[in-house]
């Protein structure tokens, strides 16, 4: 059997409460271990917090991978779990601060992403992503990681998917869309679950709720099917919960690859393709 649960923690970290922070983390690790989950994702930079005032602070609070104590406290939960954990943290690594995301796995730290697509101000806090978007291999299949705002950009998706990735972690905060009509789902959900059926994967965005310093942000977490529907969540927008899907990673590429009629991945055109180039505005 190859089917396991998958968890998504959505909380509300504090800015600059770094213990707070990793002891709410690891009571919801914790939680989502006990109700059977084998891979945990938590939201974007939940060690330290998000809306920082500039570079500077958010390398205060900004820690080293592996060894930093966010990193190290996670580590140890999925030692004696046998958990996989993915989750957003600020990184320090040469001088600079990064928003980024760490795999770690039973044995330890499996890998890092950096934010490819950097939002208002994140432009003049954090150093950029160079390395683009790797899939990760492990036992529970092929994972791939992008950030919030990656989700805007369809490359970040089909990035992943084109290297085999069978899931898509995102943590992320998510904040408002002017101009959402009543009823309609979140942004953020739509893009998660457009993503999922065009790229033939899962994908679990997993966001924060609260407010701070002002930015209000808006939950919604949720895990999307490889057909594009979700099989979690959404969840609300203001309360902190855990979701849990069974997926099943390994066991579902036969039929994600074989369906007959749709192969948005084997059909492509790249020939076709516009690879360079912006809009102008004007």
């Amino acid at each position: 059997m190859t089917a396991f649960l998958l968890a998504g923690v959505q909380m509300r970290p504090e800015i600059g409460d770094v213990d707070g922070n990793i002891r709410r983390s690891s009571e919801w690790i914790v939680k989502a271990a006990g109700q059977g989950a084998k891979l945990v994702v938590l939201p974007e930079a939940v060690s330290a917090g998000y809306v920082f005032a500039d570079s500077a602070e958010a390398l205060r609070y900004a820690e080293e991978i592996p060894d930093g104590p966010a990193c190290s406290a996670w580590a140890a939960l999925a030692a004696e779990y046998g958990l996989w954990i993915v989750a957003g943290l600020t990184e320090r690594s040469g001088g600079r601060p990064y928003n980024s995301a760490v795999l770690i796995g039973p044995d330890g730290h499996v890998g890092t992403f950096r934010k490819a697509h950097l939002w208002n101000d994140e432009k003049a806090i954090y150093g950029p992503n160079e390395a683009g978007f790797p899939v990760f291999d492990t036992p529970l299949g092929r994972i791939g990681i992008a950030i919030c705002y990656d989700a805007w950009f369809p490359e970040s998706f089909r990035s992943a998917a084109l290297q085999g990735a069978d899931l898509i972690v995102l943590p992320s905060n998510w904040v408002p869309v002017p101009g959402q009509p009543p009823g309609v789902p979140a942004m953020a959900n739509l893009m998660c679950m457009t993503g999922a059926h065009v790229n033939q994967c899962y994908i679990a965005g997993v966001s924060r709720v609260g407010v701070e310093r002002g930015q209000e942000f808006v939950g919604r977490s949720l895990i999307v099917g490889p057909g594009g529907w979700p099989i979690a969540g959404p969840a609300s927008n203001d309360v902190e919960e855990l979701l849990l899907a069974e997926v099943d990673l390994i066991g579902s590429r036969a039929v994600r690859h074989g369906n007959p009629f749709n192969q948005p991945l084997a059909d492509r055109r790249p020939e076709l393709y516009v690879t360079r180039g912006t809009p102008d505005p004007g």
